[in-house]
């Protein structure tokens, strides 16, 4: 019990400071495998590093950055579900142990007993956003996580330069604004804003 005690104890702190725990091959068999578990562990199995070469692995990591800080700063957020991450670099005998051959891989290992096939999600099939990811571990584990996205100011950013930039032109040629009846500007203008569409 109190083996149980910290280990969940040394979960919640590392989570405090981070959503996705990373782990190499020493802290996944503590803490995933090794029993006493009263906590459900999501891995993410993925290869970073840029030599890689592995541009799913990005950005499926991102769609997971998005749910676990989702997870970390909801409500209903607990030591029942953690989420953690084994690259390749960092855990090669994970990958060995599990006989893994594929990166980036979702699994979940349950509180007791080993994962089963259903356990492992169907990223191939279903996609990985994580929206689809918490709709699984929904399924998995009765954990349910509402995605919150952080917003996206670029378009608007955009927006409020290009409005100055007209009002600053505006502004000044304005003892001569003989120019906004010259048809080539015009054109030229429309060109421009249809190839940056």
């Amino acid at each position: 019990q109190n083996l149980l005690a910290e280990k969940v104890e040394q979960l919640m702190e590392w989570s405090s400071r981070r959503s996705v725990i990373r782990m190499n091959g020493d802290k996944f068999r503590r803490f995933v495998k090794a029993p006493p578990r009263n906590y459900s562990v999501i891995v993410m199995f993925t290869a970073l590093q840029p030599q890689r070469q592995c541009s799913v692995c990005r950005q499926a990591n991102e769609e997971y950055q998005v749910l676990a800080n989702s997870w970390r700063y909801s409500s209903a957020f607990s030591n029942k579900l953690f989420f953690t991450i084994v690259d390749y670099d960092e855990g090669a005998d994970v990958f060995q142990q599990l006989n893994m051959n594929s990166a980036p891989t979702f699994m979940h290992f349950p509180p007791k007993g080993k994962p089963k096939r259903a356990d492992t999600f169907d990223l191939q099939r279903i996609g990985f956003a994580a929206e689809q990811l918490a709709k699984w571990i929904a399924d998995r584990t009765d954990v349910h996580i509402r995605v919150f996205r952080p917003p996206n100011y670029s378009g608007t950013i955009a927006l409020a330069l290009l409005v100055s930039l007209v009002g600053g032109l505006l502004y000044l040629r304005r003892n001569n604004l003989e120019f906004i009846y010259n048809k080539t500007g015009w054109a030229m203008a429309a060109l421009v804003c249809s190839f940056s569409l």
